[in-house]
């Protein structure tokens, strides 16, 4: 699948849509670890490349204010950023949701969102996860950068 930013090809990457989740456990913005397979609801796992870009502040904002009305699911949000960006950026925006940081790109490895090559070497691709009793039951891997994830399909793919 090619990546591209504002129209241009920046990358090429091979994502997991499908099938059995990958664990993994990360850092949040208080330094607490997160395990996937710890998680008792429906997650949502929301990839950004940058939390401090526009389109990628957009998204987390958003699913933020899906989670204060969700409680029946577990919001993630995911980026290469390290822990003092996101919590730099959580305190600013007034965020209280989990990010998770996964800097060693290890998370982007196993779900084929890691990024190789280009302007965005080490940034993950934008998507979106919806994972049930570990299994991927949706995945919305967005090739175009700056493009938002559609989140009323997200939503609603918890619920099929």
């Amino acid at each position: 699948m090619d990546i591209t930013l504002k129209g241009e090809i920046v990358a090429s990457i091979t994502p997991r849509l499908e099938g059995s989740a990958p664990d993994f456990t990360l850092l949040n913005q208080h330094e607490e670890k997160i395990k996937l397979f710890s998680c008792q609801k429906p997650v949502i796992l929301s990839i950004f490349p940058d939390i401090n870009t526009s389109v990628c502040s957009l998204q987390t904002r958003r699913f933020n204010q899906e989670a204060a009305n969700h409680k029946e699911i577990d919001f993630l949000s995911i980026s290469t950023n390290t822990i003092e960006e996101q919590r730099n950026w959580c305190a600013a925006e007034g965020v209280d949701m989990n990010i998770l940081s996964d800097e060693d790109g290890d998370f982007g490895k196993k779900y084929g969102l890691l990024i190789t090559e280009g302007p965005l070497k080490g940034k993950m691709a934008r998507a979106v996860f919806v994972v049930k009793y570990g299994e991927i039951v949706y995945a919305q891997v967005l090739s175009e950068v700056a493009q938002e994830p559609d989140y009323e399909v997200v939503l609603k793919a918890v619920n099929e």
